[in-house]
């Protein structure tokens, strides 16, 4: 088929989709539409933005350095109760007399960054290992059939072993540092994205569009790359907000095992809970404050998750 003919019936799927729209409405209207009418998606939004928001400004809005020792009388009297919240410190101090509300604050920016590196990763992979194993098994022939039984048979042996172990076993073997808790964790997210882009891409390369353009001869590289990638990866991106949520969970439980941060200074919600252990008898606050702050932040994604799957999702969608 030459070039113009291929352009000619871009040109022609294009102005279809078009006229589609001018009837039913665009579809990232309405479900922004559906969003804002959503109180769970208005609830995630704005935990979302507000822990967004503090991640980015942490330093300049933390009253003080999060690493600095500010000794009180009363800490070295007990090593074991140490002064809760109060005017000087919102949250108190923890162990080495640090102020908790600053550490919380520099801390969720580390948190936010290993929750997207790690999320990224096993979209990123993920999408192309699943991307792969469709365009295989779907254009490739008989070979193809093979490369993707290969690969998600491979695929499933990983889905079978449990994230946080996967994500451990990785952690172990590269050594305790912050890219390894990104690395580790994303590994663990990387058949999750595979096998839910395989099975959009597939549900898409049997639509009308498609069989359409392989009667007119349309190459199937370019059907694959131009027309079922892009309309298969709305419900990747939608699980990519829910993998958000269970990354960080993941990446605090590393850091709570000793596998983050090597440097004990660093705040970061995981390590601070694993430091708190030790005081939970005298000094309960400082195991409270990271532990809610994972999980109302992963709640907030959860939710955000949740309400764009509904509204994006035609098997979910609400009837208008």
């Amino acid at each position: 088929m030459t070039t113009a003919r291929i352009e000619k019936l871009d040109r022609l799927i294009e102005a279809s989709v078009s006229a589609r729209e001018a009837q039913t409405g665009s579809l990232l209207r309405q479900s922004f539409r559906r969003l804002k009418g959503s109180p769970m998606a208005v609830t995630g939004g704005v935990i979302v933005g507000l822990f967004v928001v503090v991640a980015v400004l942490g330093p300049l809005i933390a009253p003080y350095d999060p690493t600095a020792q500010t000794w009180g009388k009363e800490v070295f009297l007990n090593r074991n109760i140490f002064p809760g919240p109060r005017a000087e410190n919102w949250f108190g101090l923890d162990h080495l007399g640090r102020d908790m509300f600053s550490r919380m604050i520099v801390g969720a920016r580390q948190t936010l960054l290993v929750g997207v590196v790690a999320t990224l990763i096993g979209f990123l992979a993920g999408a192309v290992i699943g991307g792969v194993a469709a365009a295989s098994g779907t254009f490739g022939g008989r070979w193809g059939e093979r490369v993707e039984a290969v690969i998600m048979r491979t695929v499933d042996v990983a889905l079978a072993i449990p994230m946080l172990l996967l994500a451990l076993s990785v952690a172990a073997l590269l050594g305790p540092s912050l890219s390894t808790v990104m690395i580790a964790v994303g590994v663990a997210q990387i058949p999750i994205f595979a096998r839910l882009l395989r099975g959009s891409m597939l549900a898409q390369a049997h639509s009308d569009y498609v069989l359409a353009a392989i009667s007119l001869g349309v190459p199937k590289g370019r059907i694959v790359v131009s027309h079922i990638l892009p309309n298969s990866l709305g419900p990747v991106i939608v699980q990519a907000t829910l993998v958000l949520a269970t990354a960080i969970i993941e990446a605090a439980a590393l850091s709570y095992l000793g596998l983050g941060n090597p440097d004990p200074g660093s705040p970061e919600w995981g390590t601070m809970l694993a430091d708190a252990q030790r005081f939970l008898s005298g000094a309960p606050q400082l195991a409270i404050y990271p532990a809610v702050g994972i999980i109302v932040t992963a709640l907030g994604f959860t939710l955000l998750g949740e309400a764009m799957r509904e509204s994006l999702d035609p098997r979910l969608r609400r009837q208008e």
